[in-house]
């Protein structure tokens, strides 16, 4: 065997041999956006988590998170698809949080066997929130008559266009209840020993903590970032392979067609309302990052 193969096979075998860590960034509002605007729903994400899971020689999977919340269901669709994969493969997860993984992110995080994040990252917010606008004063004002006709006394519950019904709330408070049990019971069974002040006027209590302080909660497991943990762990000859986002050109141009399709057969009414849903989404998406000063 010449020189020039035998260099060729160990250079070959070695790569074989590396270490494998894939990456899936879950960045964003938590749920279905408006008009266009995405947002991390399970369906979007499937893809790239499989993906992820599928490499040989796969030491870990890691999710780089950042996220304020958002939706509690595809929070706990998404989370649940990464433990069935996580334990599928039998590969560990770890979750690298950026800037934020609050409320839904934080959900995301707890998938995780790990979580890491920056010392100033905010993290925690484990609760429930629901808002939105009032404009029943709004239309009276403007002289615009709203007519709507249901069967079902609880159909139009919390209806924006009608003042608040006390009765309305406390329904709402008791299945906000519900979704919070699920959100404390998820964070105990994933975090286990390693939570401290498990209680509700603590860690339970909805508030932030920046990443030292949630280390000492034990709603983390360290500080640093992806890079300099995976190499530490697996060696810096470990490969590190983002996973990209399965949307290429011609399907965002054909998406875009089909907008643009729609909004021109709409007429100026379907195109204002259109118009008011989107501005209130993009408002309703920078009230969520801008609880946590982002």
């Amino acid at each position: 065997m010449s020189l020039k193969s035998w260099i060729s096979r160990r250079l070959f075998g070695w790569f074989r041999r590396r270490s494998r860590v894939t990456v899936v960034r879950l960045a964003g509002v938590i749920g279905v956006g408006g008009l266009g605007r995405g947002g991390l729903t399970l369906h979007g994400v499937a893809g790239q988590l499989e993906r992820a899971f599928e490499p040989s020689r796969l030491a870990a999977v890691a999710l780089v998170i950042n996220s304020p919340g958002g939706s509690p269901v595809q929070s706990a669709l998404i989370a649940k698809r990464i433990r069935e994969l996580a334990d599928e493969k039998k590969v560990p997860v770890l979750a690298f949080v950026e800037d934020v993984a609050a409320s839904g992110g934080y959900w995301l995080a707890v998938a995780a066997d790990e979580i890491f994040a920056d010392q100033n990252s905010v993290v925690g917010s484990i609760g429930v929130i629901s808002a939105g606008f009032g404009f029943q004063e709004l239309i009276a004002r403007h002289g615009i008559e709203r007519r709507v006709h249901v069967t079902g006394e609880r159909k139009m519950m919390l209806d924006p266009f009608r003042p608040e019904n006390p009765e309305d709330v406390e329904r709402l408070m008791v299945l906000q209840g519900e979704i919070y049990d699920s959100f404390k019971e998820l964070v105990r069974l994933r975090r286990g020993d390693r939570l401290r002040g498990d209680d509700d006027d603590s860690v339970f209590s909805g508030e932030v903590w920046l990443g030292r302080r949630a280390v000492e909660l034990g709603l983390i497991d360290g500080l640093g970032e992806l890079s300099t943990v995976i190499r530490a762990r697996y060696g810096k000859k470990v490969e590190i392979r983002e996973i990209a986002e399965e949307r290429g050109w011609l399907a965002s141009r054909l998406s875009f067609g089909a907008s643009a399709a729609v909004a021109a057969g709409a007429d100026s009414g379907d195109l204002a309302a259109g118009a008011v849903r989107a501005a209130l989404t993009a408002i309703e998406e920078r009230a969520w990052w801008a609880r946590y000063g982002l």
